[in-house]
């Protein structure tokens, strides 16, 4: 059975001597795992697309429905060159990858994240900021898992946000609550970092613009993202650690 693909590499893994098991985020299956002949070899045709980040068309061969494809041709579209070139960004995208990889599963699609984390990774590649486009990817993540978090309005009792407003988090109720629905338990927010965070989970990748943020605010922006993130899905992730630990070193 052949098998047409476009998706983006999320990790290659040794196999034999000279092979690679490749997984990748599909476009049309969700996650897939597919056997690359030979890509270890100095001259294969494949080295180049076993490379995570990478964006390609593949087409593979798959003899039973219970066996593993074998990858049999792949065309680049898109190498995001310049985020394996630059040490801090390869750090950003292999966070997204690894967050990608542990919610995403075999055979079911998700048309909107895999739409997401290809314009994301354009801009990293491109030199939009790596730290707003992380958040925008957790809540990206979020979403896809089934935990969208509310901004629009208190998680509470639904009343809107007006601008300069005092605010906090309730990881309880799944978003922000005013001031009258706070409890001891909740993380107080800046109007700066209420104001974002309405913004960024109201947006795709593609409307995001030019923006200016202070760095506290993206500080505040990422506790409260993290904090939400690690407490719903539960994902302990070895390279978020070495991304603190390498911005820590550029900072």
């Amino acid at each position: 059975m052949i098998i047409k693909l476009q998706g983006i590499v999320l990790r290659n893994q040794s196999y034999g001597e000279s092979d690679h098991l490749l997984f990748i985020f599909s476009r049309e299956r969700g996650k897939v795992s597919m056997i690359v002949r030979g890509s270890k070899k100095p001259r294969s045709r494949f080295g180049a697309v076993t490379e995570p980040f990478t964006i390609a068309d593949f087409v593979c061969y798959q003899h039973s429905p219970t066996s593993m494809p074998s990858l049999s041709q792949a065309d680049i579209i898109h190498h995001h060159q310049t985020i394996r070139s630059d040490l801090l960004l390869t750090a950003y995208g292999a966070y997204w990858l690894e967050l990608v990889d542990r919610i995403i599963v075999e055979k079911e699609p998700s048309l909107t994240l895999y739409n997401q984390l290809g314009m994301l990774l354009s801009q990293l590649n491109d030199g939009k900021d790596p730290e707003i486009l992380t958040r925008l990817l957790e809540l990206a993540i979020l979403t896809a898992a089934g935990y969208k978090p509310v901004f629009s309005g208190c998680a509470n009792c639904g009343t809107p946000w007006q601008n300069g407003e005092a605010a906090a988090f309730s990881l309880a109720q799944g978003g922000m609550v005013c001031t009258k629905c706070m409890t001891p338990r909740d993380i107080s927010i800046t109007p700066a970092t209420a104001y974002y965070l309405r913004i960024l989970n109201d947006i795709s990748a593609d409307q995001l613009g030019n923006v200016n943020i202070k760095w506290e605010t993206k500080r505040d922006l990422e506790t409260i993202l993290q904090y939400y993130l690690d407490a719903q899905l539960d994902i302990k992730t070895k390279s978020r650690a070495i991304l603190q630990q390498l911005r820590s070193t550029w900072n």
